[in-house]
């Protein structure tokens, strides 16, 4: 999932399943142990994981397969992929439910699902469609410290365009974890977070540039026209020489999308901005070519004096 806007609108698209069983309370419920082996069979059962049934002919989707590893461990909590998902900033996907245990607890094993032991307190659970969660902030830092440096970030992009979070809040959290694995990449990510980026191939361009040194680039930022009117946004610009880097993903390749790029390139261009267009190509095969681009534009810029200001208007 690209778009952080999607994963913001996900939890509240999110089908309620039936509740999952476990065998004993199926036997309770009037089942012979024949009636369920004949049943799982042929599909009017579904099993998901040891002990662990839904009745019906389709499997669960997240619902149902979190409530299911939950039985297992009435202390535990969603946590980490599965909590990002329920709070709106589920852009590092993955099929397997995590689960937050305290350290020290017993969880048996089961495919599908991963359960993390934590000596941090995981405190008061958040409720989201009646399934307990870690906080927003924790689940982000959680992130932030074990995922890779590329798609750490965007997980805490999308977690402040999605209003999960607050930078405040991420700065307090990523204070508790010290000594942990990975904080200090979370401390240093969570520094750079910005919630004005809208998917993930801007936020890794951004991120790209800033591990360079480059940090004059603002996500999203508007560009106006005289009478004051935002007439487009850049993905990411350099106000002050008046460089955009844009991140043409595959929504750009519609004819009516190329008409509209194509009127938004030649106005841009008209005001005073160099635009440098990059692919997902460039940005996980050849992040040199994109920083050379842009070096060889900042410096083309360096004693740049544009006749308009930034937003278009005349200085």
């Amino acid at each position: 999932m690209d778009l952080y806007s999607q994963a913001a609108v996900l939890p509240w698209r999110i089908p309620i399943d039936q509740q999952p069983r476990s065998y004993r309370q199926l036997l309770r419920a009037g089942m012979s142990a024949g009636a369920i082996s004949w049943r799982s069979n042929r599909g009017r059962i579904q099993r998901l994981y040891h002990d662990r049934y839904v009745l019906g002919p389709a499997l669960p989707g997240l619902w149902g397969r979190a409530q299911a590893a939950l039985m297992d461990s009435p202390d535990a909590v969603l946590g980490f992929h599965t909590a990002a998902r329920l709070h709106g900033f589920g852009v590092a996907p993955t099929d397997t439910i995590h689960l937050l245990t305290l350290a020290g607890s017993a969880f048996p094993q089961r495919q599908g699902v991963t359960a993390h032991q934590t000596v941090l307190p995981i405190g008061c659970p958040v409720h989201i469609v009646g399934l307990p969660c870690a906080s927003a902030a924790r689940v982000a830092v959680d992130l932030a410290r074990t995922l890779s440096r590329f798609d750490a970030l965007p997980v805490l992009d999308a977690a402040l365009f999605a209003g999960a979070v607050t930078p405040e809040e991420l700065v307090i959290e990523v204070g508790k974890h010290d000594r942990l694995r990975g904080v200090r990449q979370a401390r240093e990510l969570v520094a750079v977070a910005d919630g004005r980026a809208e998917c993930r191939q801007e936020t890794q361009l951004r991120l790209l540039l800033v591990d360079a040194g480059i940090r004059d680039y603002i996500p999203q930022l508007p560009v106006r026209d005289c009478t004051g009117r935002v007439r487009c946004r850049l993905d990411l610009g350099d106000p002050h020489r008046m460089i955009a880097a844009e991140y043409d993903g595959s929504s750009h390749l519609s004819r009516q999308r190329l008409r509209q790029d194509r009127w938004r390139h030649n106005w841009l261009e008209q005001q005073g901005w160099a635009m440098r267009y990059f692919t997902s190509a460039d940005l996980y095969h050849s992040p040199d070519k994109i920083l050379s681009t842009l070096t060889a534009a900042r410096r083309s810029r360096a004693h740049w004096r544009p006749g308009r200001s930034s937003n278009g208007d005349t200085p």
